[in-house]
């Protein structure tokens, strides 16, 4: 066929008639029109293939749905969902946005496509305080992400490195009940009480006792105003993220912000980090002097930058704290919502530890109506409601609609957690749930193996720092309900739920409650 139409075409190009030149411009002028159409129709025919967009709402030119969602980003999606389905797709500035609501496709994204999803999207805040995002919670997957989570899990996560750091835990729950005892019937602040004991035992485990005590003391206030302020920054829903070619104007100025609180928490970071330098010859147990080893190292497995030691330690400091700090209040709110559960706590807490001692962590184990509390709490006010976006580093399908490369992928935990179809009386608090022995119920663990259940993620990119969470949040949370009972302040019939969003969704008003002593021996509060 092919040679034939090549001597047709020398045929007609030879032939020197001038009615055939005028015909031979006309086809000359059609058949390329004729290919470019049928090379439109390929190309159409070629999209009808590939798998549609989720469906959504439309937003406005330029801005496209930002103006419509209200301030709780999670009850906006959660309305969306009701409307578009379990995955849908909405604009938001010049960024698209995918959220999912469905366990089925949740596994698509964190199991069947895990390294695909395993990218980081880039935010300004994130960006100037951890130097570019060379952190783990923030970083784009890779070489350098594995080895930084690979160290962070066997330095500071492993049960080994827990439990001989289990007597720092300690001596702060200690002071922490003693601070208490001494406010015992006034009205105090539940999440003020949690955070300034959760950022001491953190900031203890991270560069231990090295510190001289009244340079540690110092250390430990200023970081505690920067570590607050690094959290609001954070959650700051920033136009520069949502409209890069803005970014350069920093309209909010949570660049502006986030630079000088940066260079205080790297003043702070520095003391710490010349103490350890100056008394490197002694052998190191903390985080921070085994991170401080690495830098040494000419091993490229396992080297370190002064730069990733730095921005693991702020991931350390901010992730063991606020997050639990969260849970911890909201357990309380729930607690004292229904005193019933209280009873039930406590009554658990005299027979596993008994009035005439205190909370260790060796009790904790036995201790499953308060775990079953600790569940329910995740599952009602998840701390990070949407979790941390994912980012397809490729083109992909999810539920058979088409994911664009780059598009913010939101797992809309907190709506999965208050389905009906997934859970019976989705809003009422009952502990009870967990306690039932299934198959379903002892899947429902931390780790994410169960994808109705997801309060810190699944897959590569869950949180590493789970373990530690687990450990910290039940110590406090048993240490505070086994040594008070505690009370709603005057005239307050009824605990304020509501939420305000953030990186870490949070009570939208604190929670005070007045605490009295429950201990028979008095000894044990000093």
């Amino acid at each position: 066929m092919l040679p034939e139409a090549t001597s047709i075409w020398s045929w007609w190009w030879s032939t020197s008639n001038k009615a055939d030149e005028i015909s031979r411009n006309v086809l000359t002028t059609i058949i390329p029109i004729f290919i470019m159409l049928w090379f439109i129709f390929f190309v159409k025919k070629q999209d009808r293939k590939k798998p549609p967009l989720p469906p959504g709402p439309r937003g406005l030119p330029l801005v496209g749905y930002l103006p419509f969602l209200g301030s709780n980003l999670h009850h906006s999606f959660k309305e969306l969902a009701s409307l578009y389905g379990p995955i849908f797709k909405l604009r938001l500035g010049a960024k698209d946005c995918i959220v999912i609501t469905s366990p089925s496709l949740v596994k698509e994204v964190v199991r069947d496509q895990d390294v695909v999803f395993a990218n980081r999207v880039s935010i300004v805040a994130a960006n100037t305080l951890l130097f570019g995002s060379m952190d783990i919670a923030f970083s784009n997957y890779g070489v350098e992400w594995r080895k930084m989570r690979k160290i962070f899990a066997t330095e500071m996560m492993s049960t080994s490195s827990l439990d001989a750091s289990y007597h720092l835990r300690k001596k702060h729950v200690k002071k922490m009940i003693n601070d208490t005892y001494k406010k015992a019937g006034q009205i105090i602040n539940v999440g003020d009480l949690t955070f300034l004991t959760l950022i001491a035992t953190v900031m203890s485990m991270v560069w231990g006792d090295t510190l001289i005590r009244g340079e540690s003391s110092v250390i430990d206030s200023e970081y505690r105003a920067v570590v607050d302020e690094q959290l609001e920054l954070l959650g700051v829903p920033n136009i520069s993220d949502f409209f890069p070619l803005l970014a350069r104007f920093d309209l909010q100025g949570v660049e502006r912000r986030m630079k000088i609180i940066s260079r205080r928490n790297e003043e702070i970071l520095d003391k710490a980090i010349n103490h350890h330098n100056i008394g490197e010859n002694v052998q190191c147990r903390d985080f921070l002097g085994s991170l401080l080893q690495l830098t040494k190292s000419e091993d490229p497995t396992r080297s370190l930058t002064l730069a990733q030691v730095k921005a693991m330690l702020t991931d350390a400091v901010i992730g063991g704290t606020d997050t639990t700090v969260a849970m911890i209040e909201w357990a309380m709110a729930e607690i004292l919502q229904h005193p019933e559960i209280q009873k039930k706590v406590q009554e658990e807490l005299t027979e596993v530890v008994g009035l005439d001692n205190t909370v260790e962590e060796a009790h904790l184990p036995s201790l499953k109506y308060l775990n079953a509390v600790a569940k329910e709490t995740l599952r009602m006010h998840p701390p990070v409601p949407l979790l941390v976006p994912h980012c397809p580093s490729e083109p992909s399908t999810i539920g058979g609609y088409s994911i664009p490369k780059g598009a913010r992928v939101f797992l809309n935990v907190y709506t999965m957690h208050r389905d009906p179809q997934l859970w019976e009386d989705p809003l009422l608090f009952q502990p009870e749930r967990f306690l039932i022995e299934t198959d379903a119920t002892k899947k429902m663990d931390y780790l994410g193996n169960d994808f109705r259940y997801l309060p810190f993620g699944s897959g590569r990119r869950m949180c590493p720092g789970v373990p530690l969470a687990e450990r910290t949040s039940m110590l406090v949370l048993a240490s505070l309900l086994h040594a008070f009972q505690w009370k709603l302040p005057n005239e307050t019939v009824d605990v304020d739920l509501l939420e305000r969003f953030g990186i870490v969704m949070k009570k939208s008003k604190p929670l005070f409650a007045v605490p009295s002593p429950r201990l028979s021996n008095l000894e044990l509060y000093s």
